[in-house]
């Protein structure tokens, strides 16, 4: 098939509704599907401000302020309260993270025990969940040694490339 016929068809499925295209032409094969669109579950993010904070000038035309209000720190944000502040705060411990986008999984079948619980011991290289891909079981190792402090996924969830799975302290 010609490279120009290939573009074309690529033009056209990205301007169209439709989400998938399979096409066999001969021995040639492509099959073309459109990225939906996946909305990210909004994480918290916490900041901390340095100790000194640095003076910013004002756009001109901005009411000035004096050096020594411009040299305090910014106020640090209130905790609303410290159940919640103590329950955002993560072990801490090296992290291990997904090496592929998939679906998550505890135990090797659904009626079979978890690879690993929060206290177990684990090894380096030792297998701790599953990553399904395209119908593929990716056994998941871990690259530390230590205790598992806390599993950051629930069984079943999909999860994405790079995102952490496990503390392990």
């Amino acid at each position: 098939m010609d490279l120009k016929v290939i573009e074309n068809l690529l033009t056209l499925i990205a301007k169209s509704e439709v989400n998938e295209v399979s096409i066999e032409e001969g021995d040639f094969k492509i099959k073309v599907k459109k990225k939906a669109d996946v909305e990210q579950p909004a994480m918290p993010v916490q900041y901390q401000l340095p100790a000194q904070t640095a003076a910013v000038q004002p756009p001109a035309g901005a009411p000035q302020q004096t050096q020594q209000a411009q040299q305090q720190p910014a106020p640090a944000p209130e905790q609303e309260s410290t159940d919640e502040s103590s329950a955002s705060e993560e072990p801490s411990g090296e992290v291990v993270k997904s090496p592929i986008v998939g679906t998550f999984y505890r135990s090797p079948s659904p009626d079979d025990d978890p690879f690993v619980h929060v206290g177990d011991q684990v090894e380096k290289g030792q297998t701790i969940c599953i990553v399904e891909a395209m119908k593929i079981m990716n056994e998941i190792e871990s690259d530390y040694s230590g205790e598992v402090k806390k599993i950051l996924v629930e069984d079943g969830e999909p999860v994405e490339y790079d995102q952490p799975l496990f503390i392990i302290g």
